[in-house]
């Protein structure tokens, strides 16, 4: 049999005329004219070969053939209008999608671990997949399929995805609680005499625009770890002497063993988006995830 010539259309009226056995009450379901009605039953008699239909004393009798179709179309039906309606309606609460997030070491901490929290609470059946985030190869990865938002800076996003603003960031001083040499507020040239750890993503930078804003107070600061990680600098920090700048999120609610101090001297912060593929721009679970995103960044 050659579907490929078959009216989605014609399948809905045998559908309703299946269920009414009669063509006006099929037509008044369907909204539709009695003749129009007839018409597609005629296309659909000729189509399957039989007359599906037969005229009797009231309404009228579906034919064997009829009545086999009966289950497996109405079990199709309801699985495109499913397909169809799923981009229209959407319950968090029994909602069972899985969403693919990138993001930095930072942001994964900061901002997509309370997500997750809050998803378990009010989406149990949403599965998190947290992606690193590698901007040189967001665009394709979107375009694919493999990730469905992204957290980074404007300036790190692939032109032509959708962007929506987070917030913004700004750069705080930790150093362990009893430093013996951090009491509170620090003049940037106490600052410059502390050892010092730096975050470089790419690995072996010794430094960073914080060395920028500190030469031009006639300063330098020394550096003497280099690490690749965020999430590495708080433990180290919180054992030793070192000292280092960090985003502020990083370390909110996190602070244990830690003072947490307002930089010495004005360091210029940054900041943070969200970004999407115009193929998931109009989809109601991808609309309802960012939205949850904001929520939780905000």
């Amino acid at each position: 049999m050659d579907t490929s010539r078959l009216d989605l259309n014609l399948l809905v009226t045998l559908e309703a005329l299946l269920a009414e056995r009669n063509v006006t009450k099929a037509a008044a379901r369907l909204h539709l004219s009695q003749p129009a009605v007839s018409a597609q039953l005629s296309r659909l008699r000729d189509h399957f070969g039989d007359p599906l239909l037969l005229p009797a004393q009231r309404g009228m009798t579906p034919t064997a053939k009829a009545l086999a179709l009966l289950e497996p179309l109405r079990q199709a039906l309801d699985q495109v209008r499913s397909a169809v309606g799923s981009h229209l309606e959407f319950d968090p609460a029994t909602a069972e999608i899985t969403v693919t997030i990138a993001a930095s070491d930072y942001l994964q901490t900061a901002v997509l671990q309370p997500l997750v929290l809050r998803l378990r609470r009010r989406a149990p059946g949403v599965r998190v997949a947290l992606r690193h985030l590698d901007p040189h190869q967001l665009d394709g990865q979107m375009t694919r399929g493999e990730v469905d938002v992204a957290l980074l800076m404007p300036s790190e996003a692939p032109p032509g995805l959708r962007m929506r603003p987070l917030f913004h960031e700004r750069y705080v001083l930790i150093a362990r609680r009893n430093h013996p040499a951090v009491h509170g507020k620090l003049t940037p040239k106490a600052y410059a005499r502390l050892e010092q750890v730096i975050v470089s993503p790419a690995g072996g930078a010794f430094s960073s625009p914080v060395d920028h804003a500190l030469s031009a107070l006639g300063l330098q600061r020394k550096v003497v770890l280099s690490a690749a990680s965020f999430l590495f600098v708080p433990d180290i920090v919180a054992r030793s002497d070192l000292v280092a700048m960090v985003p502020e999120r990083l370390v909110k609610g996190r602070a244990a063993g830690l003072q947490v101090l307002p930089c010495p001297f004005p360091v210029e912060g940054f900041e943070l988006c969200l970004v999407w593929h115009e193929r998931n721009h109009g989809h109601v679970a991808q609309r309802w995830l960012r939205d949850e995103v904001v929520a939780v960044a905000g």
